[in-house]
């Protein structure tokens, strides 16, 4: 999304096929344009807030100050968060290149992978809160002190608020990357119960209540008449214990989509788009449109009177007319989906999908005590219908490759891979130039 390009264009194009390590340096070269630069060149205040987990400095991360380059040397003139993200250490904030709450007489100090009986002590959390790897590094013990799993949603909501106030009189651009709901599922104690899906479902209700802090705040402000909101996703739900736990309360993690986090079926990565701008944006409006987060930078381009038919070497698309308009054409006519399975690179064109390989490509776990479930066997446990899976697992005589038709079976019952061989052919070779 920051930089309008599919993430295979990473890393010199070899891609990048899953999170980032701990120890990852910056993955976006410094000189690359990001949507933060397309607001900045126009004046605009620019902050990121939240999840980062794109890695600091060149090379690998030692996690010495200061840590750049980082968010400030892609566009952004402040930013607030997580360095990595909820599930993964260091359990710190990090403002601007700065660990909050360091003391240089107390370093934070990497220790590798594994478990370490000399880490630093971080907040407890319940099993049911679902998988976080464990803190492997020592020292920075008042850092780690501010790091509370139940705080962070206040933190993040608290900021966007004081930031948006503090740069009200000028434009602005705040990108805010919640963790929610990533695991851990650790909404604060006011939120917890407030659901019927556990604590999947509370930490929904605290998203909520965070978005809400947010167009309050606009309000407040007098700005939400001339603010354009945008609130997504970055991929479908996962089979976590948590999110099985929301599923055997009833509720659907993905809907009926096929698929989840990791995987290129569309649980995995079709997710929501709710834009506001009241007197731009038609209220209660949809699109079926075909859009995706790569397509923000030539959209904001647009948005800010700049001609995103300037841009080299992009992915993105501008898809502004979809938000202000109701355009007969496609726009967008084609769009790559990256799984984390290089081998399940897929293509979609119009209303077709073609996956060159059986399965979704992500997660693969089937059993109770698996963090990482996913694929067939997380298919059946929420009663998904797709024609090559049988009892939670993919039939021996399934077809080598998967097409479907996202117009008439958006939930991909139906694979129609030898139906139409000249569509497999068409979008084989489409595939193939990417």
């Amino acid at each position: 999304m920051l930089t309008g390009e599919y993430p295979v264009r990473a890393n010199d194009g070899e891609g990048v096929w899953g999170p980032l390590p701990v120890t990852s340096g910056l993955i976006i070269d410094s000189d690359k344009l990001t949507i933060a630069d397309v607001f900045k060149s126009k004046g605009y205040a620019t902050a990121a807030l939240g999840k980062w987990h794109l890695g600091f400095g060149e090379g690998a991360n030692d996690w010495q100050e200061p840590l750049r380059p980082g968010p400030q040397d892609l566009g952004f003139d402040y930013y607030f968060g997580i360095p990595v993200v909820n599930s993964a250490p260091p359990y710190v904030y990090v403002e601007n290149d700065r660990i909050v709450g360091a003391d240089p007489s107390d370093p934070l100090v990497y220790l590798g992978r594994g478990v370490h009986e000399e880490a630093t002590p971080i907040t407890e959390i319940p099993p049911e809160a679902s998988q976080r790897t464990p803190n492997r590094f020592k020292g920075a013990v008042e850092a780690h002190k501010k790091y509370n799993d139940y705080t962070v949603g206040t933190v993040l909501a608290e900021k966007a608020v004081d930031w948006i106030t503090a740069n009200k009189q000028k434009p602005f651009f705040l990108y805010l990357a919640t963790t929610h709901i990533h695991h851990p599922f650790t909404p604060a104690k006011r939120f917890q119960g407030t659901s019927q899906a556990e604590l999947y479902g509370d930490f929904i209700q605290e998203l909520d209540w965070m978005v809400g802090e947010v167009t309050q705040c606009l309000e407040k402000q007098g700005l939400s008449e001339n603010t354009l909101v945008i609130f997504t996703s970055d991929n479908g739900a996962m089979m976590n214990l948590g999110g099985r736990n929301a599923v055997k309360a009833g509720h659907k993690i993905n809907g009926d989509l096929l698929g989840f986090k990791f995987g290129v079926w569309e649980g995995g990565h079709r997710v929501p788009f709710i834009a506001k701008w009241p007197g731009k944006i038609e209220a209660g409006s949809e699109s079926d449109q075909l859009i995706c987060n790569v397509d923000m930078l030539a959209s904001f381009m647009a948005l800010t009177g700049q001609d995103p038919n300037a841009l080299e070497k992009t992915d993105s698309v501008n898809v502004l007319p979809a938000l202000l308009d109701n355009p007969e054409e496609s726009i967008r006519k084609e769009l790559l989906l990256a799984a984390r399975s290089e081998r399940h690179l897929s293509i979609r064109k119009g209303k077709w999908m073609y996956i060159p390989a059986q399965g979704s490509g992500g997660f693969k776990g089937s059993k109770s005590h698996q963090h990482a479930w996913g694929g067939p066997a997380a298919v059946a446990l929420v009663g998904g219908v797709n024609s090559d899976i049988e009892n939670g697992r993919i039939k021996e005589d399934a077809l080598p490759a998967q097409l479907y038709d996202l117009e008439a079976d958006v939930n991909q019952t139906k694979n129609l891979y030898n139906q139409y061989p000249e569509v497999v052919q068409e979008l084989e070779a489409l595939l193939e130039t990417y």
